[in-house]
């Protein structure tokens, strides 16, 4: 038996505990001796979820895959959040000794720094997981200062986890050697698992469904697809004025599906700012189990993170999903390996820039890929998501951690 704790920073409806962890935590799983269970941290931003009864079938559902489910409170940074992680720190440290967890598992170097005290405080091994810069990030999209104590806290902790972790699975080869530039540790025990996507959900099946483009007026448009949300570490602004340049290209013809958390007036607002009709902009929030349909309405896709210097060692999940269902994709240059495959292998366009010219040249590019015959680009971009984001990487990287 061998009991892991696995921390998180997102929330449990978060696509990122449903895409990006739990099917990660269920292939850990595969590979621990029998009779071994799996504790689940997660941040709660929505109070309802802490409530019955829907936390009774959050808990049953995972109940049923040997994970307990550990949800507490989201508290920004500051003192309130100083306060939780102390109460929520000698919590886990009692739960640690009582169920011989012999492991924290950490999802990104946030949940990493209180994976790093634990580990340290009680003699525990500690695996980094998703390990990418944060501290950095958060200086570059313009949420924190270098001299804030956030950033000089989390800088810190990341160097230190570092130097802790038996076992580092990051999403690209770069971050061993920013790791050694910028923290001056070697990393011996590294593996890299960018983000997969499970290629049954997202496949040929939910391309083009003809009940949704009549019920969404998209038969016979070229449609921009994306999914995900505006601002922080993506772009906003130049997403819209990107589309309006592709507006003006295809005329009548365009259309754009986003599928987002963003409110309706939001959408509209950006719109309104790069001059774009709202009215070519259909906004949807979806279940995720429902993204692939929508998704494969799409002719093409974009990927808007900004192309700061640690989004070069990121991994667009979307990125996986586009390619899976065979849709070109549209993305700044220099983001984690994929702008290199997509412009190595031609299923795509990398952007020269962030400015009209840039922004014409891709339309014009991106029209030429359409016109190619649909069934040949698709094939293309398929081999390339399994290529690069089948959950096989993920099956050998986590058969090497804890066979």
């Amino acid at each position: 038996m061998k009991n892991l704790l696995i921390l998180t920073y997102w929330s449990y409806h978060d696509a990122l505990i449903q895409t990006y962890t739990l099917p990660y935590v269920k292939i850990i799983l595969k590979n621990l001796p029998k009779g071994s269970k799996v504790y689940l941290l997660t941040l709660e931003k929505d109070g309802q979820t802490l409530k019955l009864p829907k936390r009774s079938e959050i808990e049953a559902t995972l109940k049923g895959d040997e994970i307990e489910w550990l949800p507490i409170q989201y508290q920004p940074f500051g003192f309130s959040a100083f306060f939780m992680w102390i109460s929520t720190s000698l919590k886990l440290s009692l739960l640690i000794l009582q169920k011989r967890i012999s492991i924290i598992h950490c999802w990104c170097t946030p949940a990493g720094a209180i994976g790093y005290l634990l580990a340290t405080l009680l003699n525990r091994k500690l695996v980094i997981d998703s390990y990418e810069p944060h501290a950095e990030a958060m200086v570059e999209n313009g949420t924190w200062t270098r001299k804030s104590l956030a950033f000089r806290l989390l800088f810190w902790l990341e160097k230190k986890q570092t130097q802790k972790a038996e076992f580092i699975i990051a999403a690209t080869k770069g971050m061993r050697e920013y790791a050694q530039e910028k923290y001056g540790v070697s990393i011996h025990q590294y593996f890299v698992k960018p983000a997969c996507v499970d290629l049954n959900l997202f496949s040929e099946k939910d391309i083009k469904n003809k009940k949704l483009l009549e019920e969404l007026n998209l038969i016979d448009k070229i449609v921009c697809v994306y999914a995900g949300k505006f601002g922080g570490i993506y772009l906003d602004k130049e997403v819209f004025d990107f589309l309006k340049v592709a507006s003006e290209y295809w005329g009548e013809s365009f259309r754009v599906l986003i599928l987002t958390s963003h409110k309706r007036n939001e959408i509209v607002s950006f719109c309104n700012s790069a001059g774009l009709s709202p009215d070519i902009v259909i906004s949807l929030f979806v279940d995720h189990k429902q993204v692939p349909k929508y998704l494969g309405l799409g002719d093409f896709a974009i990927t808007p993170v900004k192309p700061v210097n640690t989004k070069r060692f990121c991994t667009p999940i979307k990125d996986g999903e586009y390619w899976a269902l065979g849709l070109p994709v549209v993305i700044p240059a220099n983001i984690s390996d994929d702008s290199a495959i997509i412009e190595k292998t031609e299923i795509g366009v990398v952007l020269s820039g962030l400015e009209y010219s840039a922004y014409r040249e891709a339309i014009e590019k991106m029209d030429n890929l359409l016109h190619q015959e649909s069934d040949n680009l698709y094939s293309k971009i398929r081999a390339v998501a399994e290529q690069y984001r089948s959950f096989d990487i993920a099956e050998k990287v986590y058969a090497s951690v804890y066979a």
